[in-house]
């Protein structure tokens, strides 16, 4: 790999991670190697990219506004070396955001199968439950439920995901079990990700039903309010994938399962304009015929 080359890859990485030496040894690079390269490179191009402190290195006006360029160059390099070798063989790194429910509910157990055929490819998984930003976290593809506010994405539908409600049986049989929507206005309800607001919306055979529901405990992750859930505090509204397994182990028992409750698309997201990375197509086929069987 040429220098030029080498410093990008660099430059890019020690963006995102904030350091020369851990971008460095990422590409098998001592910190000096590194420190030099860059250097090398703010020379070539005129403008210094980064500002260094004794903690950290990020990046100037000018690295900004460089670094965008230089992943869309990088991203059409691997799609060209991509066709060029015609194997189908994935290398480089894929940078996957999403929740950390889905991340361990959906995409780890299938990861060792999607692996296995690509062993030249290094996965990132960046699990967070707030929106990620596609961009400065240099993320390939974002796998998002629900409403898509980031305009600048270009989305991909993988799979519409059922909203439910779900409680522990111990809860049920001391709370009784909800026959109608109107029933949830005396119970506890736990108001998680899946279902922010307090008022709930049901269909059946045409006729709309909606109620408020009183809810002591709000939770901001998945997993949080399905723990809750299953130590019965309550009636919690969840996305079918995300209660997927404890339903199945008699954890937790859906309820009013013949009340239409909505659902909540799951989308794989890309950065708008910028060539999508061959692993990152891949790997969103891959998901998608997994979570579609």
């Amino acid at each position: 790999m040429n220098d030029r080359l080498t410093a990008l890859k660099l430059f890019a990485r020690a963006a995102r991670v904030g350091s020369f030496s851990s971008a460095g040894r990422e590409l098998g690079l001592s910190q000096p190697s590194a420190s030099r390269l860059i250097a090398a490179l703010e020379a070539d191009v005129g403008a210094a990219l980064f500002s260094r402190t004794t903690r950290a290195v990020t990046l100037t006006d000018a690295g900004a506004t460089y670094l965008m360029r230089v992943e869309a160059i990088l991203a059409a390099l691997d799609e060209a070396d991509h066709e060029a070798r015609g194997t189908g063989e994935l290398r480089g790194v894929l940078r996957v955001g999403t929740s950390s429910s889905f991340v361990l509910r959906e995409i780890v157990p299938r990861l060792p199968k999607f692996l296995s055929t690509h062993p030249a490819l290094r996965v990132e998984l960046l699990s967070n439950d707030r929106y990620q930003d596609l961009v400065t976290e240099g993320i390939d593809v974002a796998f998002r439920f629900g409403s898509l506010p980031d305009s600048s994405a270009t989305a991909r539908k993988v799979i519409d995901a059922p909203r439910i409600l779900a409680a522990a049986p111990f809860y049920l049989e001391e709370h009784g079990t909800p026959v109608m929507p109107s029933d949830l206005a005396h119970h506890a309800v736990i108001i998680g990700p899946a279902h922010l607001l307090p008022t709930f919306s049901f269909r059946k055979d045409g006729r709309v039903a909606s109620v408020r529901v009183q809810s002591q405990l709000a939770v901001t992750i998945t997993e949080g309010a399905i723990a809750a859930a299953k130590a019965g505090l309550g009636i919690v509204a969840s996305s079918l994938i995300s209660a997927k397994a404890e339903l199945e182990s008699g954890a937790l028992v859906r309820i009013l399962s013949e009340w239409d409750f909505g659902s909540m698309e799951v989308n794989a997201l890309f950065v708008s304009g910028k060539t999508i990375k061959p692993a990152a197509r891949a790997f969103t086929d891959f998901l998608v015929a997994e979570l579609r069987r």
